[in-house]
């Protein structure tokens, strides 16, 4: 029977490395769930997993679609569990991995997204004000903020395929295969700091001149931490000093709200502290759960 483990938590807290241990020891193969390494092209600013790093175990879902091709949750959830039942099937042990908390819980709990996205957006043209305007005349209680455009346009797409106003979440908390989750948790402040640090090794590893390639070849990566930054230095609004802090702070925003979401969304996980001084110990203690 396969064994299933799931390893998450924030930005730069070690998923990538446990993961790699972890394969190693069940024989397993990997399921990437981080919704940005998918995509090809934003090596170094993502921290996405070189073939070295990989170390012969085989990765699914990882660097394979084109920054210029639009790639849904449903796409996500359709082609993960189209290669988790394959590997069940074959009983062998996987290993998902990553940071985007929807993803993970489309692939592996009873999320119907199918009726949700199967219409063609008709609000993706319109305004914030005018997408406010609409839910207001839905449901004038609504609690939606005016800048919150992912969570207007998502109200109003259900809204128009169902013609109801709220989700039912009680079928998006049903698992839907027996599985294990890991929960790395570092010290925020120790993780704060490993951040800026490894954004300055990103700078050094080549960031610059990947992000500039894809300014220069005009790939819109305007919505990715690390490069929109950097976009707005190539347009000469901001420095360079200033792109690399907005890159740190933008990424410890992001840090934080992937805690917040692990914290409030994932129940039954197993928390183990990360320990960067000595992360084999952070490790031992995952592979002790499996």
């Amino acid at each position: 029977m396969s064994k299933i483990v799931v390893i998450i938590g924030p930005t730069a807290c070690g998923k990538t490395k446990t993961s790699i241990e972890l394969a190693k020891k069940l024989n397993a193969e990997i399921i990437n769930a981080d919704a940005v390494q998918v995509y090809k092209d934003v090596n170094i600013g993502t921290a996405k997993i070189t073939k070295e790093e990989m170390e012969g175990i085989s990765h699914h879902l990882i660097d394979f679609v084109s920054l210029d091709k639009k790639y849904t949750i449903y796409d996500y959830q359709k082609d993960g569990r189209r290669i988790l039942n394959k590997l069940i099937k074959e009983n062998r042990n996987i290993i998902i991995v990553g940071g985007s908390g929807l993803y993970i819980k489309s692939l592996l709990y009873d999320y119907n997204l199918e009726e949700e996205i199967k219409k063609e957006n008709i609000y993706q043209d319109l305004s914030n004000e005018e997408l406010k305007s609409l839910v207001d005349k839905i449901d004038s209680n609504n609690d939606i903020h005016i800048n919150n455009r992912k969570r207007l346009l998502r109200y109003l797409e259900h809204y128009n395929n169902t013609g109801k106003t709220t989700i039912n979440n009680e079928s998006k908390n049903k698992p839907l295969y027996d599985f294990k989750v890991i929960y790395l948790k570092p010290d925020r402040e120790e993780l704060y700091n490993y951040i800026n640090n490894r954004v300055e090794k990103m700078i050094s590893s080549g960031l610059l001149q990947e992000a500039r390639y894809l300014y220069d070849n005009n790939v819109n990566t305007n919505s990715i931490i690390g490069y929109k930054e950097l976009n707005e230095y190539f347009n000469n609004k901001i420095s360079l000093e200033e792109a690399i802090d907005n890159i740190k702070k933008n990424t410890r925003h992001y840090a934080k709200r992937q805690l917040t979401w692990f914290n409030n969304q994932c129940k039954d996980k197993i928390k183990i502290k990360v320990d960067y001084n000595n992360f084999n110990k952070t490790i031992k203690e995952a592979l002790k759960v499996i």
